[in-house]
């Protein structure tokens, strides 16, 4: 693999040579005259070639509504060491400090440049900007001049209908405008080309494409969405949707856009990759991105990625490919050359910028600020505390661990002691999606905006009945095709699980009790969960089995409520969830 940083020749450059035509040389016959000196022929003019068009795109992904410079382990980035030295973590992210460096490389192409985004602009976002339903992150993002957002999996969390209002504006249906008067709606554009509300007649629910034209050049970017998005949202929410592979999709637009003379294409893709380096580089990657761009057809120039929060920097099938990590701590400046005759791409190069935070953009600062100042007293209120600092589960999973977390048990048991009695539900067990517990409780006060960060996505509890056969199945859905998902589970409920066993024997089913007894496949048990997951979310569709189900309070107020009851909180052993050797 070529090194990234370094300028390559476009995907068709090794099939196609570019030549800029010369001058034509004629052989002149001077005819002598006599009495004469023969004469010099008079220099032809050389025709200059066309200068090539440069443009600038500025790439981000899964900014996740950080107005407010994100903390802990999500506002940092890892900065390998150089020299004999050490590696240190810088700082980064933040509205106002990644306004701030788009508008600085701006500056260095003003009129040919892009600014997109991959995905995941809005939901799973902090208080000041999920309260208010991520309208102030559209308004920052309009501030700050985006051209494009490929929609995410986390632009359904509230369903398609709000996601058209972002785009769209107007006010909120039930809670009205709440941060500002009105709502004005997105100035730039929704991208979503594999998510049909009609298959047949190839209709999308938002445009396939946008198509910019530099200097007489025409680039195509294209817009993909998570094709296991209904995996992974509220299946209520896609209802009447169809979400189709990026790769066939992609593939099946570029007859289309040649028609219209478009020779440069962009994929904005929310699809990601593992990478092995360091933030800008790429000296291995796994996952589903090396997949789609070895499919991607060969017209494929660039394609800038996300979803998995990770940062890469790649040439992938001789393809552009990009991801800036998550949160806005970086942003990728991709440069492409296109020649003016072919209209095609001839060389891309790209670099990941730490958005580090040096000088805030003061429009959007102010802005966030106003914001912040709304959500304040609600934000900074004290509900509890803990000595010690509790981790919510990561992702992906690593090689290695068993997938339990101390915050996540910690959820589990706030659920089952909100569901436990008869009234409420007459729950025994509880489970947590590891994707919904988003942020981690640092040691000391615990306040409501830390556990809204927590639980941003309003669920509301469901218990139902499921037998212990069931349940055993349940927790072979953990392990699917697109990645492992380890449920968090309450106290009193174990089980045991193997890396290396095959997909539907993971689990030892004899490793499943309820404080300390083996379950009974036959009997019946009170199972809470989230309404997401109750929906089939998370690929555990044994959950729509389940029997008389009963919805409960929101996880919120469930996990503000649990931490005032239990304060000090106490951070809960592990051992819950067993990696077996």
């Amino acid at each position: 693999m070529k090194n990234p940083s370094t300028p390559i020749p476009g995907p068709r450059s090794r099939r196609r040579a570019f030549t800029f035509l010369g001058a034509l040389f004629t052989s002149v016959a001077l005819l002598a005259q006599p009495g004469c000196d023969d004469e010099e022929p008079e220099p032809q003019p050389q025709p200059q070639p066309p200068e090539p068009v440069r443009v600038q795109v500025l790439a981000f992904n899964d900014f996740h509504g950080n107005l407010e410079a994100p903390t802990g382990s999500n506002g940092r980035i890892r900065v390998p060491a150089t020299d004999g030295g050490t590696a240190v973590d810088v700082n980064a992210g933040g509205a106002a400090y990644l306004s701030h460096h788009i508008q600085a490389l701006r500056q260095e192409n003003p009129q040919n440049t892009v600014v997109v985004s991959a995905g995941d602009l809005i939901g799973a976002s902090p208080l000041a900007s999920g309260i208010f339903h991520d309208e102030p992150t559209i308004e920052v993002m309009n501030l700050m001049g985006l051209d494009i957002n490929s929609v995410g999996n986390h632009e359904f969390d509230e369903g398609f209908t709000e996601l058209l209002r972002m785009q769209t504006g107007g006010c909120h249906p039930v809670d009205g405008c709440q941060a500002n008067p009105t709502f004005p709606g997105a100035n730039f554009t929704f991208l979503s080309a594999n998510v049909f509300t009609d298959v047949a007649t190839r209709k999308t629910l938002l445009p396939a494409y946008d198509i910019r034209e530099f200097q007489g050049v025409k680039v195509a970017f294209i817009g993909m969405t998570l094709e296991g998005t209904p995996l992974i949202v509220n299946p209520t929410g896609v209802a009447g949707l169809t979400f189709q592979d990026e790769a066939d999709t992609v593939n099946a637009l570029v007859p289309e856009l040649k028609q219209q003379g478009v020779e440069a294409i962009v994929v904005v893709i929310h699809e990601g990759g593992l990478p092995t380096g360091s933030f800008d580089e790429c000296p291995g990657i796994s996952g589903p991105i090396k997949d789609l761009a070895e499919r991607f057809d060969d017209e494929v120039d660039v394609i800038a990625s996300g979803h998995t929060h990770q940062a890469y920097n790649c040439i992938i099938d001789g393809k552009r490919v990009t991801s800036a990590a998550s949160n806005g701590r970086l942003l990728t400046d991709i440069d492409i050359v296109l020649d003016p005759t072919t209209r095609d791409v001839v060389e891309t190069t790209a670099r990941n910028v730490i958005v580090t935070r040096d000088t805030p953009h003061t429009l959007v600062a102010d802005f966030v600020q106003a914001t912040i100042g709304k959500v304040a007293p609600l934000r900074d209120k004290v509900i509890g505390l803990t000595e010690s600092g509790l981790a919510a589960p990561v992702r992906p999973l690593p090689a290695g661990t068993s997938g339990e977390s101390t915050l996540g048990n910690v959820v589990a048991d706030a659920m089952l002691a909100a569901t436990r009695s008869e009234q409420t539900g007459g729950a025994v067990i509880a489970m947590q999606n590891p994707g919904g517990v988003r942020a981690d409780i640092n040691a000391g006060d615990i306040t409501f905006g830390e556990v809204f960060a927590v639980q941003p996505f309003a669920n509301n509890m469901v218990t139902l009945t499921l037998t212990g056969a069931q349940i055993d199945t349940l927790l072979e859905q953990q392990f699917q095709p697109s990645g492992t998902s380890i449920l968090q589970v309450s106290q009193g409920f174990a089980f045991s699980w193997s890396a290396s066993a095959p997909r539907g024997s993971k689990v030892d089913p004899a490793s499943i009790t309820l404080n300390g007894t083996p379950l009974n496949p036959a009997a019946n048990y009170r199972v809470t969960v989230n309404n997401f997951m109750a929906g089939g979310g998370d690929g555990l569709a044994v959950l729509t089995e389940g029997r008389d189900p009963r919805t409960g309070p929101i996880d919120l107020d469930v996990l503000e409520a649990y931490t005032r009851a239990n304060n000090p909180l106490v951070t809960p052993q592990l051992g819950r969830i067993t990696l077996l050797p």
